[in-house]
């Protein structure tokens, strides 16, 4: 598969910021617009083994900059190249001061729609995916240039939880987002 550029995805998307007058609220994952580097996405398999792999993240505004899309693409262990794995679209409610937030992996035929909020150490997000499976995804440890996000699962009604997925984060340099080009 060619490795795509990411305006490709979201043409016709794109905002050129915030919505005016919701600038604050915005800032919860408006502050993740730009491009970041996936330095190591953990997988912590049902069989006591682990996985790692290495990939790319761009978040854009979008829709008049009431929401915020990611694109989410992982580099192939064999050729190198970039291949998309999936998106997020977040949009702030202010009815429920939270973000609806709806992840997308088309490849495995996978939607789902989680609430997001504000934690004491960075983003919540709380979701339960087509199975019943209670899901937990977090970002922490929040920088301008790196974050931690963390995805855990509950198959008992969130009483016990598991780390499935851990990715370090960092962003890019404006520098080397231009060589990539």
């Amino acid at each position: 598969m060619e490795s795509v550029s990411v305006s490709s995805y979201i043409t016709g998307l794109a905002a050129s910021g915030p919505f005016k007058g919701l600038e604050e609220k915005l800032s919860l994952f408006g502050q993740f617009v730009g491009d970041w580097e996936i330095v190591e996405d953990r997988f912590f398999n049902e069989d006591g083994t682990e996985s790692v792999e290495r990939g790319e993240l761009h978040w854009r505004w979008i829709l008049g900059g009431k929401a915020v899309q990611d694109v989410w693409m992982y580099r192939d262990k064999d050729t190198g190249r970039l291949v998309p794995a999936g998106t997020t679209v977040r949009f702030y409610d202010p009815g429920i001061d939270a973000w609806h937030s709806v992840w997308i992996t088309p490849e495995a035929l996978v939607v789902i729609p989680f609430i997001g909020r504000k934690s004491d150490d960075g983003i919540l997000l709380e979701g339960t995916d087509s199975k019943g499976v209670s899901l937990k995804w977090s970002f922490s440890d929040i920088k301008a240039d790196s974050f931690i996000w963390r995805g855990e699962e509950s198959t008992d009604h969130w009483k016990t939880w598991q780390l499935k997925e851990r990715m370090m984060i960092r962003r890019m340099s404006e520098l080397s987002n231009l060589s990539k080009s």
